[in-house]
């Protein structure tokens, strides 16, 4: 090749190059080999930029000592630049340092709260205050992260807020504890603190009190011994005019602070009430092999106390290969924890579709008379198993228009009270109502006990599927799957998997290394060997030749 045809293709080559980088952020891949695609969003994030009209502005404020020594942010920040990337020039991305910026007092304004992160250089421990937040500006809307640390919700969280903005709509859910004795702030402040997290401004909706057409979404947690037909008339008038409604309810109630005793839930006309819209809840516990571990304590030698785990059938663990397959609501279901749940019946009416989201194993069974709850007598528990065996529901979604309840009947007075509720929608609009037989499964105290949050995660989807954005519901959750031994309940089948993972661990594993080791010093001893004869050839012919 002459010397100039060799110049020429050297600048050609070079521009090409410089091509290439030029135009890589429009024309880009990642190769993403993570089961649950942790690093690659999703197709409604992909077109998201069809719904924006004006450009959107996401911030993130990230300290530069805290993206130094981990590589979350990195992530994160990758994860903002596919959005951009994605956006066709609707979605911008920045990311300042609120330190060297010297932004603290608007991070305060904002809500993004400085983290105090440890830090040992050179011998010396000081402590720094770093932010890691993002800022989503639309016209003049602002939404904020005020914490950003994992990649697990991160795309839901964007692609939700930023289509709540771009249609002017308000993610807002409305809660209704039923139950005498329990509050938001007390017995249900994860619950509230999940949802706000996702998005969700709540509003507390006190028994009876009217409930706004224009609210998105209704939770009513039980309730079944205490609304009265003043405030179930205010429920049925908003889900008759298009509002969207989770009941939470028990069949049977129990006492699980002192006396360990259950009994059917008195009713008031609630569980009737959502037994005509299709769903009933029965006055039953349902007991399942598939359930959590709870701690025991029983008498040891010598009258010492001891402590053991148990499984509690009572507190059914909800498996994954028991939900619907295709529903929103479960798409990506991680599983459930229920607290002596009550299961379904449905019955839809004309005009109404339902159909099971999750349900036990086939080898669950129940407690239909006597209710023996205590631990330390679970020789009760399997009384009535050979006649109750089976498969049962424990969450439900339906939709369509609801017949009314009140339909044909005065409206209902309150004694002492002037108000008078106005009359009942005759034609229902369309809606959505999700039944779980469980008000417990939404309890800080039983949340914390088991250790999970995925009860919550299912409350968000349910929220997002009430609220009709389903296409993000898969999105919710980037966490792996568990490849749990525990998840086979078939008690034969789980001892042959955990023969078999112990063989391999045990045997196999320790029987390959040991053939790798001997099979690699026989291949070095014929080497040598080889060699040997070889250096012995040359060192003859050495000699024949002198």
């Amino acid at each position: 090749m002459k010397r100039k045809e060799a110049l020429v293709l050297t600048v050609l080559v070079t521009a090409s190059l410089v091509l290439c980088l030029l135009i890589s952020r429009r024309l880009w891949f990642r190769l993403d080999l993570t089961a649950a695609k942790a690093f690659t969003i999703s197709p409604v994030s992909r077109n998201l930029y069809a719904e924006i009209e004006d450009q959107v502005r996401i911030t993130y404020f990230i300290s530069a000592k805290l993206k130094s020594i981990h590589p979350i942010p990195g992530e994160v920040e990758d994860l903002l630049r596919e959005y951009a990337a994605r956006s066709r020039g609707k979605i911008t991305i920045h990311v300042k340092d609120p330190v060297k910026s010297n932004m603290a007092e608007t991070m305060e304004q904002l809500g993004i709260q400085g983290q105090p992160l440890e830090t040992v250089e050179q011998d010396q421990a000081s402590v720094a205050m770093v932010y890691s937040g993002i800022l989503i500006e639309y016209l003049d809307k602002i939404e904020v992260l005020p914490l950003v640390f994992s990649l697990d919700t991160l795309e839901y969280d964007l692609t939700s807020r930023i289509r709540a903005m771009v249609r002017g709509s308000t993610r807002e859910a409305g809660i209704l504890v039923g139950d005498a004795g329990r509050s938001l702030a007390d017995d249900y402040s994860y619950f509230n603190e999940t949802i706000i997290r996702a998005g969700y401004r709540v509003r507390t909706i006190n028994p009876g009190e009217e409930i706004s057409p224009l609210l998105p979404v209704l939770i009513v947690l039980g309730g079944a011994a205490e609304l009265d037909e003043w405030a179930l008339y205010r429920i049925e008038y908003y889900l008759r005019g298009g509002g969207k409604v989770l009941f939470a309810l028990e069949g049977v109630n129990t006492d699980a602070r002192y006396t360990l005793t259950a009994e059917p839930a008195a009713d008031k006309g609630l569980l009737a009430m959502v037994s005509f819209y299709g769903a009933s809840v029965r006055p039953v516990l349902a007991l399942d092999v598939s359930s959590q571990t709870i701690p025991l304590t029983v008498q040891g030698p010598g009258g010492y106390p001891q402590y053991q785990l148990m499984r509690y059938p009572f507190w059914i663990a909800a498996l994954d290969q028991f939900a619907a397959a295709g529903h929103p609501v479960v798409s990506g279901f991680s599983g459930a924890d229920l607290f002596w749940a009550s299961p379904l019946e449905l019955n839809p009416p004309e005009g109404v579709e339902a159909e099971t989201l999750f349900s036990t194993t086939p080898e669950a069974w129940l407690q239909t008379q006597n209710f023996y709850l205590d631990p330390n007598q679970s020789f009760y528990f399997t009384m009535e198993k050979d006649q109750t065996t089976g498969q049962q529901i424990l969450a439900a979604a339906l939709r369509g228009r609801f017949p009314s309840w009140f339909a044909g009947i005065s409206k209902p007075v309150r004694e002492g009270s002037g108000e008078e509720l106005p009359g009942m929608i005759e034609e229902a609009a369309e809606s959505r109502m999700v039944v779980i037989g469980d008000t417990d499964f939404a309890a800080s105290t039983y949340i914390q006990a088991v250790r999970s949050q995925r009860n919550l995660d299912l409350a968000v989807k349910i929220l997002d599927w009430l609220g009709t954005d389903d296409d993000i519901i898969s999105i919710r959750s980037r966490e792996t799957a568990s490849g749990r031994l525990d998840r086979i309940t078939d008690p034969e089948k789980r001892l042959e998997r955990m023969a078999q993972a112990r063989f391999i661990t045990v045997f196999a594993v320790p029987a390959l290394v040991i053939a790798a080791g001997i099979f690699a010093g026989m291949r070095r001893r014929k080497f040598l060997a080889a060699d040997g004869r070889s250096a012995d050839a040359s060192g003859k012919t050495g000699r024949k030749n002198a």
